[in-house]
Parts: C-alpha cells; sequence; structure tokens
C-alpha cells in the first residue's frame, strides 16, 4: 500500500464526534460519525450526493462486530431509513468530492465492500444479497482505485473491517512465527498491530483445566464463542483452528490453546526456546 498524507477535520474539535477525512490527490472524502451526531451528518451538503456507506456496530445474536453495507444516489435519504436499525452506532460515509460516481460506480463500490469484508472474517456482514454492477475496464480501474483509499482511510476512522486478520509489518523479530505447546497439541501465532494472530491449522487442547471455571471464566466463554463461529473445531481428540483467529493479546490466545489461563508472554517461544518475553526485552 502506498504511503499517503491523510487529513481530518474535526467540526466539533472532539475526535469521537463527527469528523471529515481525505487523502491528498484524491477525488474521494469520507464522513465518519456516532450515532449520536446523526442529525448534524444528515444535515451537511455532502449527504445529497451518490456515494458507499457503512454501518458499524454489534450482531446481537453472536456478539461480534457487525457491518450493514450500502449505496445511495442520495447518501442522507437513503441514511434516514436506517434510523430503525437498532444494532449500528457508528456511520461511515465515502463520496466524491467532484459528484462524478454513478449508479454503477457506488453499486460497484458496495459489491466490492461486502465482497472483502466477508473475506476478512473480522465482521458479520448483515446484507442478505451480495451487490456490485459491471464497468468498462476503465471504470472499474478507477473504481480499484477509489476502494484501495477507502482501505486506507477506513482504519484511521476507527475500523479494521477490511483488514486482513494477519496483515504483517515491518518483519522485524516480534512478528516471526511462535508456539505455544501443551499436551501434546502445538499452536502457531505471533504479534499484529492489533494484538496477537494464532495461525490456521493451530491445535488447543479439548479438556479445559478444573481452575478455569473459577478463574479464568473469561477464557471458557472465549472458548465457546470461536466453537460457536466455527472457528476453532473438534478434531483427533483435540481442537483445531479452522481460521486465522486474531486475538487482543498472547495471553488470550495462549489460553485458548490451554484451556485455561496462562501467561502469554511466557507460553508463546521462538524455535530457539526464547519467550515472547524475552525477544520483546522484558
Amino acid at each position: 500500500m502506498n504511503s499517503a498524507t491523510l487529513k481530518l477535520y474535526l467540526p466539533f474539535g472532539d475526535p469521537r464526534r463527527l469528523r471529515t477525512a481525505e487523502i491528498s490527490n484524491w477525488s474521494g472524502k469520507s464522513i465518519a460519525s456516532p450515532r449520536t451526531d446523526f442529525d448534524e451528518l444528515l444535515s451537511r451538503e455532502e449527504l445529497g450526493q451518490a456515494g458507499v456507506y457503512l454501518l458499524l456496530g454489534t450482531n446481537p445474536d453472536t456478539g461480534r462486530p457487525a457491518v450493514y453495507v450500502g449505496e445511495a444516489e442520495v447518501l442522507g435519504k437513503r441514511l434516514k431509513q436506517h434510523r430503525d436499525k437498532d444494532f449500528w452506532n457508528q456511520v461511515v460515509v465515502f463520496f466524491s468530492k467532484d459528484d462524478n460516481l454513478t449508479r454503477a460506480h457506488i453499486k460497484f463500490l458496495e459489491g466490492r465492500l461486502i465482497e472483502r469484508a466477508r473475506a476478512m472474517t473480522r465482521t458479520d456482514v448483515l446484507n442478505d444479497i451480495p451487490s456490485g454492477a459491471r464497468l468498462p475496464e476503465s471504470d472499474r480501474a478507477d473504481m480499484e482505485v477509489f476502494f484501495a483509499k477507502i482501505e486506507q482511510l477506513l482504519p484511521v476512522l476507527g475500523s479494521d473491517l477490511l483488514v486482513p486478520i494477519d496483515s504483517g509489518g515491518g518483519g522485524g523479530a516480534d512478528e516471526a512465527w511462535l508456539t505455544c505447546e501443551t499436551r501434546g497439541h502445538v499452536a502457531h501465532g505471533r504479534r499484529t498491530a492489533n494484538g496477537f494472530v494464532v495461525q490456521k491449522g493451530s491445535q488447543a487442547v479439548e479438556a479445559e483445566r478444573p481452575s478455569a471455571a473459577e478463574r479464568h471464566r473469561w477464557v471458557l466463554n472465549l472458548r465457546e464463542q470461536l466453537m460457536t463461529e466455527r472457528a476453532l473445531k473438534r478434531s483427533k481428540g483435540g481442537l483445531v483452528f479452522t481460521r486465522d483467529v486474531e486475538f487482543a493479546s498472547p495471553s488470550a490466545a495462549g489460553g485458548v490453546v490451554h484451556g485455561g489461563g496462562v501467561n502469554g508472554l511466557i507460553s508463546w517461544k521462538d524455535a530457539e526456546g526464547r519467550t515472547l518475553k524475552e525477544l520483546e526485552g522484558g
């Protein structure tokens, strides 16, 4: 991804409230707003344009982050229709400062957003039907550039919706794959910008520690959630990760692998047996 210069504007001076975002030499623009500033968002003249939008919140059925992706030829008019959706607490809109996005353009962008969000598996996508539109080759190339800018801006605006779970980074020692072993089960993981990822195919114990129910109930809840999502399933006397899973910390990842509370800085080790704590200079 290319380097970029971003311009953020806080109309109310509060980074948690409505804010606008632009990238230098890009014709697009974004506005992000909490639900509490929804009326202020709708009052902006830019909402009379065509564009795409994301409603971000929590899926009440799973407790996971959720998103609804939409497009509209008049953003404000369409967004008003979503007041009755209870799940969302943040909205982000994208449009062209030149007001040159056609219906086909925004349908294409909506389809790309849905496709990428589902592929990243971070968030439950609440759209029932895939979207998208066929475009001439030149228009499609332009919209892929527009989409790439959306990918750059979203994390700055507080959403990792389109960020790959194992996004890598500078390739430093702390990003090398580490190992966590317990009772013959082996898991592989490493640090990420958001926490710690466990690699697809890693193993975890099926039997949970007796002390976990009393002292580390959150670990059992996390394992249960991953089982419900089918990110963790039973296999050959243990459990196996069916996809890369990102955790908030090495201890959370290690706890799921061990079936109880552990110190992740000690339980994760490199090929030479050095603990994560040692590798990070602890």
